[in-house]
């Protein structure tokens, strides 16, 4: 009996410990989410196209590294310049983190590291665009170094079984902090006058802020987060370069095609997703004719509603799995953005309907991909198979707006160009319906639920 007692209060400390890392591990979702929601989605921008402007010569070009680049192009090239880097650097880190099982230094120097230099958008004022497009690169290629790691530590402190539920709590809490920063910028930037600041100083604050945000609740998770130390101390394989170790992970995912089928369905649907984010607004402004003012509100209402998706569909993905829960929202998605094409010109009250439903999507979707594709990684490789899994998110997003920029040069219609992304969500429909996932569960050697 002494014995039970003694199991059973270990249990209890060890479900505790589970939970109280969890609850950790949510907030860093809570401290970079509001960068992605204030300053790539709203206002980095339309300030950086405005700074490089102001720096342009008489054809409207500048010239950084002696390159003559469109001014309103230079914005582009930069997040384009940072998924390259990102790129090469995800693996990198993904590999030193499963061999020294360090995760935690790796993640406070990359959370840290682009917290400074999004602060340091403050100083983003006259002609200083090489300086907004350096920060720029920086704080996207940490964010990018940070979520690798960020995310291969699902695996460890949720058991199969509240992966779903998990992944979901973080997405909600991210799209929530996003969402409360983002009234707070509205507020201010809506209001610079009575505050007696200029615009553009609005807009530098309300950048600096979302660095000041990341890097103050980025404590949180540190506390919380522990280490597993995957190879022993001064082990032969921890001096392995980063690069060696990324070849034999692809290897070793070769011998896993059916997780490689999972990212390839994921590389396409979740591009059709990223260039919704990423053109809606063009969308509105120039084919619907909104204002800014419209937008910004629309853009509130997608995070609010992808809390309520988010958590919503976890709940969904317990009684029907998160494979057929996703495959519900890629239905979702294809109709949401069909119906976009119909929508009238003026109309904000239109739009505001198609960012709701692409709100009630949105989270649930990202949150039920992440935690599903946990289960298809083998134990003690997570952060490298997740760098994979990152560079499926940012390495590929050129295919969505290629095709969304071809489809607008042949048609010269914003409609046909929005339209053309549906084949994003019906061939990624049809990629993740052909994979068994429960086979792949168990290829990559982890337990079997009955529902996944």
């Amino acid at each position: 009996m002494g014995s039970d007692t003694v199991r059973a209060e270990t249990a209890g400390d060890d479900a505790e410990q589970r939970r109280r890392e969890q609850r950790g591990w949510y907030f860093y979702d809570w401290a970079c989410s509001v960068y992605s929601t204030s300053v790539l989605t709203v206002f980095l921008g339309p300030y950086l196209t405005a700074v490089a402007k102001s720096a342009a010569d008489a054809d409207g070009f500048v010239h950084p590294l002696g390159i003559p680049v469109r001014a309103g192009a230079f914005f582009a090239y930069t997040v384009s310049a940072s998924v390259i880097i990102s790129i090469l650097v995800m693996p990198l880190a993904g590999a030193a983190a499963d061999r020294t099982g360090r995760k935690k230094p790796l993640l406070a120097i990359s959370a840290y590291l682009g917290a400074a230099a999004t602060a340091g958008m403050f100083f983003l004022d006259g002609d200083r665009y090489l300086l907004g497009g350096f920060l720029l690169v920086v704080a996207n290629a940490s964010l990018a170094v940070s979520m690798v790691l960020y995310n291969s530590y699902l695996p460890q402190i949720a058991p199969p079984e509240e992966r779903d539920a998990v992944s979901s709590r973080g997405w909600a809490f991210g799209y929530a902090s996003g969402a409360l920063v983002l009234v707070a910028n509205l507020v201010l930037y809506s209001g610079h006058d009575s505050f007696g600041v200029s615009e553009s100083t609005a807009v530098r604050i309300c950048l600096a802020s979302a660095g000041v945000w990341w890097g103050a609740f980025t404590l949180v998770p540190l506390r919380r987060l522990r280490d597993r130390r995957t190879a022993p101390a001064g082990d032969a394989a921890a001096a392995v370069p980063g690069w060696r170790q990324l070849v034999s992970t692809v290897r070793d995912m070769r011998r896993r095609p059916l997780t490689l089928s999972f990212l390839l369905a994921y590389l396409v649907y979740n591009d059709g997703i990223q260039t919704v984010i990423s053109q809606a607004s063009v969308y509105g402004s120039e084919e619907l004719g909104l204002d800014q003012s419209t937008l910004i509100v629309a853009v509130l209402l997608v995070q609010v509603l992808a809390v309520a998706g988010a958590l919503a569909m976890g709940r969904l993905a317990r009684t029907y799995g998160a494979k057929n829960t996703i495959l519900g929202s890629l239905i979702a998605w294809t109709f949401t953005i069909g119906a976009g094409y119909f929508l009238p010109s003026g109309a904000p009250v239109w739009f505001f309907a198609l960012a709701a439903g692409i709100g009630l999507v949105l989270g649930g979707t990202q949150a039920l991909s992440r935690s599903l594709f946990s289960h298809l990684v083998p134990a003690g490789k997570e952060a490298e198979y997740y760098s994979a899994y990152e560079m499926s998110d940012r390495g590929m997003s050129w295919l969505g707006p290629l095709v969304f920029g071809l489809a607008y040069q042949l048609t010269g219609s914003y409609r046909d160009a929005i339209v053309s992304l549906v084949a994003f969500f019906m061939i990624g429909f049809v990629l993740l319906a052909r994979v068994p996932v429960r086979q792949a569960v168990r290829d990559a050697g982890n337990p079997v639920l009955t529902r996944i």
